[in-house]
Order: C-alpha cells, then sequence, then structure tokens
C-alpha cells in the first residue's frame, strides 16, 4: 500500500476554519438542547431531523422540495415531537401518514426512496430521544455518542489530510483514504474511552472501549453509507446548510447507525425503558 506523506503533496487547508466555526455553532446548539432533555430535546431533533428529510426530498428526487416534500418534512419533525408527548403512537402517527402521501400522491420512481428516508429517520429520532430521555443517563449517554463521533469525524479529516495514501472505497467516496479511517477510529475510541473513565467510574474500562470502538466503527459504516447513496444520485454533498460542511445529512450520517446501536445495547441490556442506564451500568 503506497502512501504520500505532507512532505511530497499539497495539503489544502482552506476549508479549516468555517469548519472549525460550524463545528462550534453546533456543538453549543447540541449541547444546549441535550442538556436540558425532555421537549427542548424532542423539539430540537425535531428541527434537525425535519431538515435532514428535506435534503433527502431534494436527494431522491432530484428536484426542489414541493408541497408535498414539504409536508412530508413537516411530518417528520412532527413526529420527533409526538414522541415524548403522547408515546410511541405520537411518533408513528405522522410517519405512517407521511408514507401514505409519499405512496398515493408522490411519482413511484421515488415513492420506495421516500418511504424508506421515512422509516429510517424515524428509527433515529426514536433512537436519540428515548437515549435521551429526561435524567442523568441519558444525557452522559448523549455525551458519549456525540463525543465518540465528533472525534472520529475530526480525526479522520485531519489523519486524511496530513498521512494521506490509499484511498478506502474509491468507488463511493473518492475523498476518504485508509489513513482517515484508521486514524479517526482511533481517536474516537481513545476519546470515549477516556469520556467512560471519567463520568462511568462504576463500570469497567474495558466495557467502555468496545463500545466507543463499536460505536465509531458503525459511525464511519454510516458515513460510507450516505456517501454511496449520495453517488447513486451523482450528487456531491447533501446540501450547503453549513459551511464547511455541506449539509446536515452530511454530518448526521456519522450518528445514524451508532445511535441505533447504542439504543440496542442499552435495550437489550435493561429494556427500552432504561436503555441509557442499561448501556452504562455493567
Amino acid at each position: 500500500m503506497s502512501e504520500t506523506g505532507p512532505q511530497n503533496r499539497s495539503v489544502s487547508w482552506a476549508d479549516l476554519q468555517p469548519r472549525l466555526l460550524s463545528a462550534f455553532v453546533i456543538v453549543v446548539v447540541i449541547g444546549i438542547a441535550l442538556t436540558l432533555g425532555g421537549i427542548f430535546f424532542a423539539v430540537g431533533v425535531g428541527i434537525v431531523f425535519g431538515l435532514t428529510y428535506r435534503e433527502w426530498e431534494q436527494m431522491v428526487t432530484l428536484k426542489p422540495v414541493s408541497p408535498i416534500g414539504m409536508a412530508l418534512v413537516g411530518l417528520v419533525a412532527l413526529s420527533a415531537i409526538g414522541l415524548p408527548v403522547f408515546g410511541w403512537v405520537g411518533a408513528l402517527a405522522p410517519l405512517v401518514v407521511a408514507a401514505i402521501i409519499a405512496a398515493v400522491l408522490g411519482p413511484w420512481h421515488t415513492a420506495l426512496w421516500r418511504i424508506g428516508g421515512l422509516a429510517f429517520f424515524g428509527l433515529v429520532i426514536f433512537a436519540l430521544i428515548t437515549l435521551r430521555g429526561a435524567d442523568t443517563p441519558g444525557l452522559i449517554v448523549g455525551w458519549f455518542l456525540g463525543f465518540v463521533i465528533a472525534l472520529n469525524d475530526s480525526g479522520a479529516y485531519f489523519s486524511g489530510r496530513l498521512i494521506g495514501g490509499e484511498k478506502l472505497f474509491p468507488a463511493i467516496s473518492p475523498a476518504k483514504t485508509w489513513s482517515g479511517a484508521i486514524g479517526g477510529w482511533v481517536i474516537g475510541t481513545l476519546a470515549g474511552t477516556i469520556y467512560w473513565l471519567i463520568f462511568v467510574p462504576g463500570s469497567p474500562w474495558w466495557i467502555g472501549l468496545l463500545l466507543a470502538a463499536a460505536t465509531g466503527l458503525l459511525g464511519q459504516v454510516g458515513d460510507l453509507t450516505e456517501s454511496g447513496i449520495k453517488r447513486r444520485f451523482r450528487i456531491k454533498d447533501s446540501g450547503d446548510i453549513i459551511p464547511g460542511h455541506g449539509g446536515l445529512m452530511d454530518r448526521l450520517d456519522s450518528t445514524t447507525f451508532a445511535a441505533l446501536f447504542v439504543l440496542a445495547v442499552g435495550a437489550w441490556h435493561a429494556g427500552l425503558a432504561h436503555a441509557a442506564l442499561g448501556f452504562l451500568n455493567w
């Protein structure tokens, strides 16, 4: 495997400043919503994933968002808000209505992509809000998830730029390298393990190491999956709402599979109602 280092290739950092500024704003906004929890977090998740589904809608239809598409966006946001207020029925009902609209009123060649997006984003919304809940364990798990994913992404960015080398999956994502993927995964895993040692002292450190490693790995799978879908529709970025980062979907792709994994582990260990506690206590 041949690699090229910074000594014999030009490394561009032109997007570093907007990326850092955007990342700072994202961390502050998400941090406030996560700390407040409850309906405040649900509203934040609803807004973010409503806008994310808007990008999905534009991508799978290859057109500006239509009135039907805007209705689907609103129903995705309503699903998040309905979960803490009315339970799973409040989350599921708007998505079922959205799926019916997509199937009946939309063209058939995009209906399956629309419905697939509604189902997947609905699952991620359910995972995030269920994990957060209203108690301290949800806050700790939320920061663990965000910390691992953020450091994984940042580590991949800097490792890939500084080390370079062979491409990871050029047919899916031409910019990603093995050095970036491995570097990001190692940095995210170490960061998650340190976080675990500080904030989850009652559980074995090696459990935190394994969970951080798995979370980071699934984050990269989510990133590659979104890259593959974008390649299918021949687009580079899902949007341009975040300077230096692209669209919301480009930032949340790493969180999706990871959030589902964290919920699954917690629910398996202590039941769905206590998923955050189950993820932390071993």
